[in-house]
């Protein structure tokens, strides 16, 4: 990892860390078992689309108290061998040396939870290589005065990045296609009143990098599949309206919304701007209709590569084109004219909600929405209907921005890094569909995302699975041209269970699979799977022992490449302060 990236990422996901939360961040299946939360507080009806209420509503969250504070730094040491079964039957040995914190702050205006990771592992041997990786995931806000709070999440993470961009979790401590993943965001939101009129604001900034020295290079006749870059992101809306029944016997509400993604590679860029006019209308205790028609204009837009004297692009040092800033600015996209949308918000209970819309969005159908369900305190299930334009940047951003205020975060007991959902009885944990292609093409991304999160006494489970279809933008008469139309689609699964076994010992289980396959004719399908077993048992107060074992797969539809299988196995110790 380069200097200037770990203090990057450090910095980023301390943001988090001093931000509070509703429940400590510990690490299910590394960690101790975490407490369990909270999925009983009354939760608003939002209206399709309705960012600014939606942020609205988490200003009133946080704790029923005081203060709670929960840090648990530690040091770890363990020693590690991946054997691979297939193709070869290499044995890599290696010792790794790990510093981490987990930590949850939660008050009545604020919430947090974070888990932070740095690992430095050394191989024995000519083959097993030295290195070190900053792994962790952050998210929170705090209420700076009434109505007025800043929102900030951050995520640090490794995938396989196969040729074609496809990416799926890796098992290994050190792989050579091992891609580090980093994305930052924050912002402040404004609730406040006008008499009877409601108003909010909302400003995000956010950051992504893909660190890839080596990215794939594109054929200048084939598809287009070079790794994407880094990308910053400005998301802004802002709303006025009044609620039914206090004006009028419906709600009426005049709103805005602005997004622009800027995409390293060859200068790409996403703007969405839109304005609509809503009305909602009661039609029972528990379910409201909404209606709403706008104005979009939405335009993706990138250069074209540099060129050589034989007119074929030029790859820079990282594997990527070279942006020709001196040519002009093409059009991929442009879409303008009028939307429309119709939606349906039921809420029977303060434990189940339903807020679902159709409309015509980027000049065809759209359609979206969210449902949870928590029959109890200790389960819940959340599902999530999306359809947006962005660059892969953007979309983690907005992963990033659902995640809950209070979780547990679930790592692989082997290489310590985290897996595709979190554990949280609060909304969607789950991000693992964001990260199924690192393409450097902006994407319409149409898909859903669903997880079920239970405890029972001492167990911990959970199970998260989803569907991202990305269809990629890209300008004619560019080096990118070959990705337009191209149709990359992920189905993941990710599951875990993890207990403990009196008031010294514990146990855990994760598995995951991907499922990639796209149209781009120079990259095949990809498959993806997993899985880990672990136990641990307190030696001391503060010193505890592991063990833990996995096994880990990718397949490719070319029956010309091998599949490729390696089992782990790790033994270590932690010191907790």
């Amino acid at each position: 990892m380069k200097p200037a990236s770990s203090l990057l990422v450090i910095a980023a996901l301390g943001i988090g860390g001093v931000m509070p939360q509703t429940a400590p961040a510990q690490s299910i299946g590394y960690d101790t078992v975490g407490s369990s939360g909270s999925s009983g507080e009354d939760q608003p009806v939002y209206a399709p689309d309705d960012k600014a209420s939606k942020r609205a509503g988490k200003s009133g969250r946080g704790g029923k108290g005081g203060k709670q504070v929960y840090i648990a730094p530690y040091l770890e040491l363990d020693q590690i061998v991946d054997a691979q079964l297939s193709p070869g039957n290499d044995v890599l040995t290696y010792t790794q040396a790990a510093v981490g914190v987990d930590l949850g702050i939660s008050g009545r205006n604020n919430a947090a939870s974070a888990s932070v990771r740095y690992e430095r592992h050394f191989g024995w041997g000519k083959n097993a290589r030295d290195g070190d990786v900053i792994s962790g995931i952050a998210r929170g806000y705090a209420t700076v005065i009434p109505g007025f709070t800043i929102e900030a999440g951050a995520l640090a993470t490794q995938a396989n990045v196969e040729n074609g961009g496809a990416a799926v979790r890796s098992g290994l401590v050190d792989d050579e296609s091992t891609t580090n993943i980093y994305s930052i965001y924050g912002g402040p939101s404004l609730t406040t009143r006008a008499g009877d009129v409601n108003l909010s604001a909302n400003y995000r900034a956010g950051f992504t990098k893909v660190e890839n020295d080596n990215a794939f290079r594109a054929s200048p006749t084939g598809a287009a599949a070079d790794v994407f870059d880094k990308s910053t992101v400005q998301v802004a809306d802002a709303e006025a309206g009044v609620a039914p029944g206090t004006v009028l016997p419906v709600g009426l509400a005049v709103a805005g919304s602005f997004y622009q993604e800027d995409v390293s590679n060859l200068d790409q860029r996403v703007r969405d701007m839109q304005g609509r006019g809503m009305v909602t209308v009661p039609v029972s205790r528990t379910v409201q209709v909404t209606g709403a028609i706008g104005y979009e204009d939405v335009e993706v837009s990138s250069r074209d590569a540099r060129r050589d004297e034989d007119g074929d692009p030029i790859i820079g040092s990282d594997g990527r084109y070279v942006t020709d800033k001196s040519s002009p600015r093409v059009l991929a996209y442009d879409v303008s004219g009028l939307t429309w949308e119709v939606g349906v918000m039921w809420r029977p209970s303060a434990r189940t909600a339903l807020s679902a819309y159709v409309g015509k969005r980027y000049g065809s159908t759209s359609y979206g929405g969210t449902f949870s369900y928590a029959p109890n305190d200790r389960s819940a299930l959340s599902v999530a209907v999306y359809d947006n334009i962005a660059g892969f940047g953007g979309q983690v951003n907005r992963v990033l921005d659902k995640l809950p205020d209070d979780f547990e975060v679930v790592r692989d007991p082997l290489t310590g890094n985290i897996t595709s959902c979190v554990n949280t009885l609060d909304g969607n944990g789950c991000f693992g569909g964001a990260l199924g292609s690192v393409r450097s093409s902006t994407f319409r991304a149409r898909g859903i995302a669903a997880n079920y999160t239970m405890r029972i006494g001492q167990l911990n489970a959970g199970i998260g699975a989803g569907y991202d279809r990305r269809k990629f933008i890209a300008a004619s008469g560019t080096v990118l041209a070959a990705a337009n139309g191209v149709l990359d689609e992920n189905y993941w699964l990710a599951a875990y269970l993890s207990g403990a076994l009196g008031d010294s010992a514990g146990w855990s289980t994760n598995a995951y699979a991907n499922w990639l396959t796209t149209s781009d004719p120079l990259a095949g399908d990809v498959t993806g799977y997993g899985a880990t077993a672990s136990y641990y048992r307190m030696l001391t107060r503060r010193l505890r022992a592991t063990a833990a074992v996995g096994i880990d797969g990718i397949s490719r539809k070319d029956a010309a490449i091998d599949d490729i299988w390696t089992a782990s196995a790790l033994l270590g110790l932690r010191y907790g302060f």
